[in-house]
């Protein structure tokens, strides 16, 4: 382990309430209200290491209904209903709830969320009026049944099925067998008693698809005829939760069941709908429902905050070694392994803290559009949103989970105890990357908005569709829009230096960080859509051709996301008045954007980008970054806003 021993350098005096307020924007009250409720059941932290499994569930549930009384979990809803009728506010309260324990936030997210926002986004009037007030208020607890055994990501092949009986006005629930069973869905194995059921509906001899259904699943505590429960048992994390499986063996709910807000049946059994083609009917019912992928990203986030703020406060006071002096060992914090450890998350946590608040506020923007009275607004804009959040849910996801790690291993072995929050924020956190859509397969739906251009089959999930599509109709737009000449033209436009533009332009010219990631993410999207049509044009098999190019399509989308979390940085920075905070975010803003290049170097080299002289200046221009924001580290976790109560790291933090 060696010192860092550079000469000291001058570092910008951060103002760290102002800091926050700015992390904090425009819902600093509800995050606020957030904090406060976090400091006032903080003993749920401990609660749930002594707690067994069903005690532990209750004291969640019962945590959640106190918060609701406080009014932080219905700012989603109208106000009619007792909500807040903030949709904006609704996201950033449960990201800084994320701070706390993950089981509340969780059941949050499955209450107010899921089986809500079902309620909310796709039914009408009747739903509303009959279930939001109790919903709201945590009076009336629910489930969002959606993921089988045997269909998790493919929504479109659920095996559930509503038949519907006109002579009883009746939809008749069926699980035909055990791979249509519901599975993990939270509240279900001992707290919920209606579900929001996502079933196959069949109207006389035809399958419309897709649609939800409002079914009790107990009744009076009990559970409901012709409803099977089975609890899931214990869990990698997130015990609090009461995921569950769900038969239904012939269950009848009333014709006014089907969430309707997009499709209805008659009494007399005429299937309606105001979206003709099916595909889009079903994206349209999901993308109401992207909210989920927002919420996750930014609760991922969120948690990585909590772990680097643990961590770096333990690296500004932990000695270990006398590298520089006989009578002092030295702070971990002044190592420079230490600083390239913790310093680049943080930046990346900055980073990924501005990227979500863009998706927030288009997700604000959008939805707030849909339920004003002229509708639905822009339809490109919405697959746009949904491509967004569902980028930045993977990227944010992922950087908790390798955050967290590396934070844990930073703390040694006080870092493997219990009380200092590791344990719990690895095991919470670790369905983040794959509940509310696999990151793997949002990346392919990243992949394929770029390919499209979000066009109207946007709505054709298949992999087959997609490749017909692009390479019929987009692939040659594409080749055109990425083409080697035309990328070079643009980032020519922004730096100096001709050919020579990669070279000859600073290192901390931001506009050369993004025209690196610019031309990364287009090269290797046209790439892609080269691939597709030789293979098509070879006569390969559509799914094959993109089965073989799937390495590639995830990398693209990779790309993009983070192109769009750079630009997301610099504007935030570049709009900052002068000044110390300025300062120290333009270091990690820095910070991120030549740790992103340095972390791909291979690629940008294979492809004539970077020289190997660049390569190692970058390299060493990563390290004096990490000891100028090293003076700033405990400010800016600092700055995050994480309550004292919830670092519970008595030893570490102090």
């Amino acid at each position: 382990m060696a010192l860092d021993t550079a000469a000291p350098v001058s570092a910008p005096e951060i103002d760290v309430p102002a800091l926050t307020a700015l992390l904090d924007g425009e819902y600093a009250e509800i995050r606020d209200l957030v904090r406060s409720n976090l400091t006032a059941y903080a003993s749920v932290l401990e609660e749930a290491e002594r707690l067994d499994t069903a005690a532990y569930r209750d004291r969640v549930r019962d945590l959640v209904v106190e918060m609701a009384a406080t009014g932080q979990t219905g700012m989603g809803f109208p106000v009619e209903h007792g909500g807040g009728g903030d949709i904006g506010a609704s996201i950033a309260a449960f990201e800084t709830l994320a701070y706390g324990d993950l089981s509340v936030l969780v059941k949050v997210g499955v209450q107010f969320g899921l089986f809500g926002g079902a309620i909310l986004q796709l039914g009408t009037q009747r739903h509303h009026d009959a279930y939001l007030s109790d919903l709201v208020t945590g009076r009336l607890l629910g489930c969002f049944a959606m993921t089988e055994t045997g269909h998790g990501s493919n929504v479109q092949a659920l095996g559930t099925v509503a038949r519907y009986d006109a002579t009883t006005q009746e939809f008749v629930i069926t699980t035909p067998d055990d791979s249509a069973r519901k599975d993990y869905i939270g509240n279900a194995a001992q707290h919920g008693e209606l579900a929001v059921v996502f079933a196959q509906l069949e109207v006389g001899d035809r399958s419309e698809g897709v649609h939800a259904f409002v079914v009790p699943i107990r009744v009076d505590g009990e559970v409901a005829p012709g409803v099977r429960i089975e609890d899931d048992g214990r869990k990698m994390g997130l015990n609090g939760i009461d995921n569950g499986r769900i038969w239904f063996d012939d269950v009848r709910v009333p014709r006014e069941a089907l969430l309707n807000r997009f499709a209805d049946v008659s009494p007399e059994g005429v299937y309606e709908s105001s979206v003709e083609n099916p595909n889009r009917r079903f994206f349209t019912m999901l993308g109401t429902l992207v909210q989920g992928r927002v919420c996750v990203g930014g609760a991922g986030i969120n948690a990585a905050k909590v772990a680097l703020a643990i961590a770096t406060k333990y690296a500004a006071r932990r000695r270990q070694f006398e590298a520089t002096s006989d009578t002092e060992e030295e702070l971990l914090l002044d190592y420079g392994l230490h600083q390239r450890r913790l310093l680049p998350l943080v930046a990346r946590t900055y980073a990924l803290h501005f990227a979500q608040d863009v998706v927030r506020s288009q997700l604000h923007e959008v939805f707030s559009r849909a339920q004003s009275p002229e509708g639905a607004g822009d339809e490109h804009d919405r697959r746009a949103l949904e491509a967004r959040a569902a980028g930045t849910k993977a990227l944010g996801t992922w950087h908790a989970t390798r955050t967290i790690q590396e934070c844990r291993e930073a703390c040694g072995g006080a870092g493997y105890l219990a009380v200092n929050r590791f344990a719990a924020l690895k095991a919470d956190t670790d369905i983040f990357t794959t509940f509310e859509g696999d990151n793997h397969v949002l990346l392919q739906l990243v992949a394929k908005g770029l390919l499209t251009d979000y066009a109207s089959e946007f709505e054709d999930l298949d992999q087959l569709g997609m490749v017909r599509f692009v390479t019929n109709l987009a692939v040659e737009t594409v080749i055109e829009r990425t083409s080697a000449h035309k990328l070079l033209e643009r980032v020519r436009d922004l730096l100096p230096g001709g050919d020579q533009w990669d070279q000859e332009a600073g290192i901390l010219d931001s506009d050369y960080h993004l025209a690196m990631l610019r031309f990364r993410e287009e090269h290797m999207l046209s790439g892609v859509a080269r691939r597709l049509k030789r293979g098509i044009d070879q006569g390969v098999n559509p799914g094959s051709v993109f089965s073989q190019v799937q390495d590639h399509v995830v990398a693209a989308a990779n790309a993009h996301v983070e192109r769009l979390v750079l630009e997301a940085f610099v504007d935030r920075v570049r709009a900052l008045p002068d000044g110390g905070n300025k300062a120290a975010l333009g270091l990690l803003c820095d910070l991120y954007a030549l740790t992103t290049i340095e972390a791909d170097r291979a690629w940008f080299m294979e492809h004539g980008r970077l020289t190997v002289v660049r390569s190692k200046a970058i390299s060493r221009e990563v390290g004096e970054l990490c000891r100028r924001v090293r003076p700033l580290a405990v400010d800016l976790v600092d700055a995050w806003g994480v309550p004292a109560e919830m670092l519970r790291s008595p030893d570490l933090v102090g």
